[in-house]
């Protein structure tokens, strides 16, 4: 699967300032019969984002016109639990391209590399400054840069540096999946396998 390529991001973002986050919260188990990466977004934080008779929740942010954007910033430890890729799906289909925390489940991060998402693992400090941020102004934009590796809040006009595993920044600077990388090397591969 070719990914898109990602360099610089300005948007507003998703507050979830809940801590603990897991896989079964991100898409719940009763979800995972497709095999397909689409239409996991409409899940996404299914038993929050809406009523048990099927109506959406207005006390939920995914149902707050307020908040928008492509980055989703959750609270410390997101994507705990098992390790379904369909977490990864869910957040993705949901028009999500960057996840913010200051800790993600090595799982998680590892899946949401390999399907196009970035997560930018931010200090406790920075965090909890996005949060009050987007409380007193939800239009707040942030720019999130894979080249230089920083997440700017443009409103309070602070930046942070992230790390990125340089394998996993350059598959998605040039949009390539670990099977289209592999076949980026083509002919190198068979130089070497002629040497």
């Amino acid at each position: 699967m070719s990914i898109e390529k990602f360099h610089k991001l300005v948007s507003r973002v998703v507050p979830l300032p809940i801590e603990n986050v897991d896989t079964d919260q991100i898409i719940p188990a009763r979800f995972l019969k497709a095999v397909e990466r689409k239409g996991f977004g409409d899940n996404l934080f299914r038993d929050w984002r809406y009523k048990k008779d099927g109506t959406p929740n207005p006390d939920f942010v995914l149902n707050n016109p307020l908040y928008s954007g492509k980055i989703l910033v959750a609270g410390k430890n997101f994507g705990s639990g098992s390790s379904r890729e369909h977490a990864a799906w869910a957040v993705y289909d949901a028009g999500f391209r960057v996840v913010v925390s200051s800790f993600f489940a090595d799982i998680f991060k590892s899946n949401v590399l390999n399907n196009g998402l970035l997560p930018v693992q931010v200090p406790d400090a920075f965090l909890a400054e996005i949060f009050q941020t987007v409380e007193v102004d939800p239009s707040a934009h942030f720019e999130v840069d894979l080249e230089s590796q920083t997440i700017r809040n443009l409103k309070a006009g602070i930046s942070v540096k992230f790390d990125i595993d340089p394998y996993k920044k350059e598959c998605l600077l040039k949009g390539l999946d670990d099977i289209d990388f592999l076949i980026s090397l083509k002919e190198e591969i068979l130089a070497f396998e002629q040497a």
